[in-house]
C-alpha cells in the first residue's frame, strides 16, 4: 500500500487524521505505518454504529452445580490416574496469558517479571513455572507450554525467561506467541495515534487467545503431536496449580467439553463472575448482572445456588475449539483510558476514559461449548492474584498466601 492507497481508503472511512503528521516520518516510520493501515479491522467500526445492542441481552440463567472438593478429594485417586495417562501421552497442553503489563503495580515491565519475594528474588513466571514443574516432576512427562505474549513485551518476556533458564523448564518445551492487537477509538469515532507514526493498538482481550496460538501456526503443530485438550491461565494468579492431575483427569472423566476451576464465593454480593447455565450452556454471569433474588438464592442446605466463581483457569478440548472459530465470538466495546496524539502533535495521558478498545473475553469461549465442568478448588491454596500493589488481590494479600502455602519469599 502506498500514500495514495492509503488515503483512498482513510477518506472511506472518514479516517484520514491517521496521515497528519505522515510527511514528518521518515521512510521506515511511513511504511510501518501504512502497513498498520493496510491491517485495520474496518468492521470494528461498526459496533460503535449500534453501541447500545453490541451488548446482547442475556438468556434464561439457572445455577449450576460443581464437582465439588468433598467429591474430588473421594475420587482423587481415580482423577489423578486418568490426569496422569493424559499427560504421560501428551494429550494435554498449557497455554499462559502473559501479555500484559505490569503498571497498575506501579512497575514498568511484563508483569510476570515483577518480583514477589522479600528475602530473595521471587519472580510471578518463577512461581507458575514451579506450579507446573510438580506435574512434570509426578508424571515424568514435559507438558508443552505456550506463553502468549504482546507487542508491548514480547521481547523483554522471551529475553527474561531465556535469561533465567526457564526458571527449569525444558526449553524446547517452550512457545512463544503474540497476540492480535485492535486499534483504539476516540469518543468521535476517530482511531487514535500511539505515536505520529503509530496507531494506538491494544491486546484483543483474554478470549483472543486461541485465535492468536492458530495464527502463530501453532494449531498443526498441536494436532500433529497428539494434544486433545488445552488448558488456560492468566498470569496474575502465583498459587493457581496448572495443569494438576485430579483437575485434568476429573475433566475428562466428567464428559464434557471444557472445565473451569471455581472458588466458592466470600460472599452472596462478592465481585466475581459465576459460572453457570444460560439458555442449557454454561456461561458465567458477572456480579453486576445478577439481580438481588439470584445473588441470595439458597437450595434446602442453605448453599449458595450462584455459589461458584470462576478464576480464568481453563481447560478446553482442541476440536471444539477449533470447530467456534467458525463462530465470531462477541466483540466487546469497552470504555479506556487511552494515551493518543492530539492535533497539536502533543502525547496526551487521559486521566478518564476518552474512547473505546474492542476485546474478546474468555468467557464467551465457555458460552460457545455445550458442556462445562466446574471444578471446586479451595480458594486459599489456589486463589491469590496480584491486580495491585496494596489491599484486596494485591501483591501484599498475594504473599500473604504464598506463605500460609509453605513458600518461602
Amino acid at each position: 500500500m502506498n500514500r495514495e492507497e492509503a488515503a483512498a481508503l482513510l477518506s472511506r472511512y472518514d479516517q484520514l487524521q491517521l496521515l497528519t503528521y505522515f510527511d514528518e516520518l521518515n521512510e521506515t516510520e511511513q511504511n510501518s505505518l501504512l502497513a498498520q493501515i493496510e491491517s485495520i479491522d474496518w468492521s470494528l467500526l461498526d459496533l460503535l454504529k449500534n453501541r447500545t445492542t453490541t451488548e446482547e441481552s442475556r438468556g434464561v440463567l439457572e445455577p449450576l452445580g460443581a464437582l465439588e472438593v468433598d467429591e474430588i478429594e473421594r475420587r482423587r485417586d481415580e482423577f489423578e490416574a486418568i490426569g496422569a495417562e493424559a499427560i504421560r501421552s501428551g494429550k494435554v497442553g498449557a497455554v499462559l496469558l502473559a501479555g500484559g503489563q505490569g503498571t497498575r503495580l506501579g512497575y514498568d515491565g511484563p508483569k510476570g517479571t515483577f518480583n514477589v519475594g522479600v528475602t530473595r528474588d521471587l519472580y510471578i513466571f518463577e512461581c507458575l513455572i514451579n506450579n507446573l514443574m510438580d506435574v512434570v516432576n509426578r508424571v515424568g512427562a514435559w507438558v508443552p507450554l505456550y506463553i502468549m505474549t504482546s507487542d508491548k513485551n514480547h521481547e523483554e518476556t522471551t529475553s527474561f525467561l531465556k535469561d533465567h533458564s526457564y526458571f527449569g523448564y525444558h526449553a524446547d518445551f517452550i512457545h512463544f506467541f503474540k497476540q492480535e492487537m485492535a486499534p483504539s477509538v476516540g469518543y468521535d469515532g476517530k482511531l487514535l495515534l500511539e505515536e505520529k507514526g503509530k496507531l494506538s493498538l491494544s491486546p484483543n482481550g483474554n478470549g483472543g487467545w486461541f485465535s492468536s496460538l492458530m495464527k502463530a501456526g501453532y494449531l498443526e503443530v498441536l494436532k500433529e503431536s497428539g494434544v486433545e485438550w488445552l488448558t488456560v491461565f492468566a498470569v496474575d494468579n502465583v498459587l493457581q496449580r496448572i495443569n494438576d492431575l485430579a483437575f485434568v483427569g476429573g475433566v475428562i472423566a466428567s464428559g464434557c467439553e471444557c472445565g473451569g476451576k471455581v472458588v466458592r464465593k466470600a460472599a452472596p454480593d462478592e465481585r466475581v463472575g459465576v459460572l453457570c447455565l444460560e439458555d442449557g450452556r454454561p456461561s458465567i454471569v458477572e456480579y453486576y448482572e445478577m439481580t438481588d433474588d439470584m445473588i441470595h438464592l439458597r437450595d434446602e442446605k442453605g448453599n449458595l445456588l450462584y455459589n461458584f466463581g470462576v478464576i480464568l483457569n481453563y481447560m478446553f478440548r482442541l476440536d471444539r475449539l477449533e470447530e467456534i472459530q467458525n463462530t465470531s465470538l462477541q466483540i466487546h466495546v469497552v470504555e479506556k483510558k487511552i494515551p493518543y496524539v492530539d492535533e497539536n502533535g502533543t502525547i496526551v495521558k487521559p486521566e478518564t476514559p476518552n474512547g473505546y478498545k474492542f476485546e474478546a473475553l474468555v468467557l464467551d469461549m465457555v458460552h460457545l461449548m455445550n458442556s462445562c465442568c466446574a471444578y471446586e478448588v479451595v480458594r486459599e491454596r489456589e486463589f491469590a492474584p496480584i491486580k495491585n500493589l496494596h489491599g484486596i488481590d494485591s501483591v501484599d494479600s498475594a504473599r500473604e498466601l504464598l506463605v500460609k502455602n509453605g513458600v518461602t519469599l
